[in-house]
């Protein structure tokens, strides 16, 4: 595979609305050519690619962001929106948009969410650095004083 030139999907889609407008105005195909050639300064073989290109943009729209050519060697399966034209084959490489995350889920289990949290416990001053909770009178018996 053999990548012959790309174009970006900003100048594509200039030059499609470019295109529309000169086709409106009843220029013929190779008119409308020769005006996309001088206003993008493209000429030869760059010039028949760009106009291929054009059509292949103009097929692809949503989220494109560049058209390659190529060329394949022979024994070389092309990509799979790859459409050939001529000798070359025109792959318009879009953006896979990203999955939305999931809202988080109210009531369940897990997470940071929720009410309150920590640890449960009396509190911070009590049972710290080692001392007992009620100052050493644990497993004592009251004295009765009678």
């Amino acid at each position: 595979m053999k990548s012959i030139t790309e174009f970006p999907a900003f100048t594509l889609r200039a030059a499609i609305t470019t295109k529309a407008q000169l086709t409106s105005e009843g220029k013929s195909p190779e008119e409308v050519q020769t005006a996309l050639g001088t206003t993008y300064k493209l000429e030869g073989d760059r010039l028949k690619h760009f106009v291929n290109a054009i059509d292949v943009a103009s097929n692809n729209a949503d989220g494109l962001k560049r058209v390659i050519v190529m060329s394949l060697a022979e024994g070389e399966n092309p990509p799979a929106k790859a459409l050939k034209v001529e000798e070359a084959y025109y792959v318009p490489d879009i953006f896979v948009p990203l999955a939305p995350k999931a809202p988080p889920q109210k009531g369940g289990r897990g997470g940071r969410g929720g009410k309150g949290g920590g640890k449960g416990g009396k509190g911070r001053g009590e049972g710290r650095e080692g001392k007992p909770k009620n100052d050493g009178a644990e497993g004592k018996k009251p004295e009765n004083k009678e």
